[in-house]
């Protein structure tokens, strides 16, 4: 099947945007020629791709299917282009890291900063998703990198870990909660105290459910959030008790706004990593950034 490069490319700035004008100003033609592109496409193909109305546009189940395949493709021929401008040095090029808005402010800002520093003109393209959304990303190759959160089974097979720290998550609370300080408690006595989570989809809420699977206690949130610092805030003013990573309330710890609670049940450690998909190539300037990082995960 004999079919332009320059179709598959209108198909997916339309698929991408699911918008026909989108898609017209992406690629500087008129409306009318991009529609007449994806037409002549679905008369190669012999089937419908979208579905049109006045108020939307949708991907039909064989459009979908091409999708996925064009998502990849589209990817494939971006990364061997930047490739190509970065083979002579570092003085042009972006890096596309993935991290949740934890792990940006938490953990990765400095080295952002770090890496601006010695190479300004490279530019740093953040996505910041849930850990799991940033796997996702990075096994179609939308991004170069991601820093996460390790789920306890990787799903996908296209991956690989450059390198991994152990991170160790606590119950904590603030004063209004004093009388449990230097308490031993049962997992189950927790039950009887107001619980601030993350919202689900996430790998640390992930790893609190199987954590209290695991031990046949059920605890259901009272508030769930999507910002760590939101949630941290509220524990600070005594909502309730949280888990969070203990590496990212240190200041709160060593000040007593917050305490750990002494919860007699084992809290397994985790890790944190980064992650590269094992069948792309790092470009050099996503190298140089993962090179910046790797010190402080072989120190710990």
């Amino acid at each position: 099947m004999d079919i332009s490069f320059e179709l598959y490319k209108v198909f997916y700035h339309v698929a991408s945007s699911l918008s026909f004008s989108e898609a017209s100003s992406r690629l500087y033609v008129s409306q009318s020629a991009i529609s007449q592109s994806i037409k002549l496409l679905e008369d190669k193909l012999g089937c419908k791709l979208f579905y049109r109305s006045t108020k939307s546009v949708s991907l039909t189940r064989e459009g979908g299917v091409l999708f996925q395949h064009i998502e990849q493709a589209y990817y494939a021929i971006k990364n061997g282009e930047r490739k190509l401008s970065e083979l002579a040095s570092l003085q042009s090029g972006e890096v596309r890291v993935g991290a949740s808005d934890t792990i940006c402010k938490h953990y990765l800002l400095p080295y952002f900063r770090e890496f601006n520093r010695k190479y300004p003109q490279i530019k740093i393209h953040v996505t910041n998703r849930p850990s799991p959304t940033c796997l996702e990303l990075l096994s179609k190759g939308a991004v170069d990198v991601v820093i996460i959160h390790l789920p306890e089974k990787l799903k996908h097979d296209s991956v690989r870990i450059l390198e991994s720290k152990l991170i160790q998550d606590v119950f904590v609370a603030g004063n209004g909660f004093s009388k449990l300080k230097n308490k031993a408690l049962a997992l189950q006595e927790l039950a009887d105290l107001p619980l601030l989570a993350l919202e689900k989809n996430t790998t640390t809420r992930d790893f609190l459910d199987q954590y209290l699977l695991t031990h046949k206690i059920s605890l259901e949130p009272e508030i769930e959030l999507s910002s760590l610092d939101l949630l941290i805030d509220l524990v600070k003013i005594n909502f309730g008790i949280s888990f969070i990573t203990k590496d990212y309330i240190q200041q709160e710890l060593a000040s007593g706004e917050l305490f750990a609670l002494n919860v007699q049940e084992y809290i397994p450690s985790r890790q944190l990593a980064i992650v590269a998909n094992k069948h792309i190539e790092l470009p050099k300037a996503a190298l140089e950034f993962v090179n910046l990082l790797k010190p402080s995960f072989q120190n710990d």
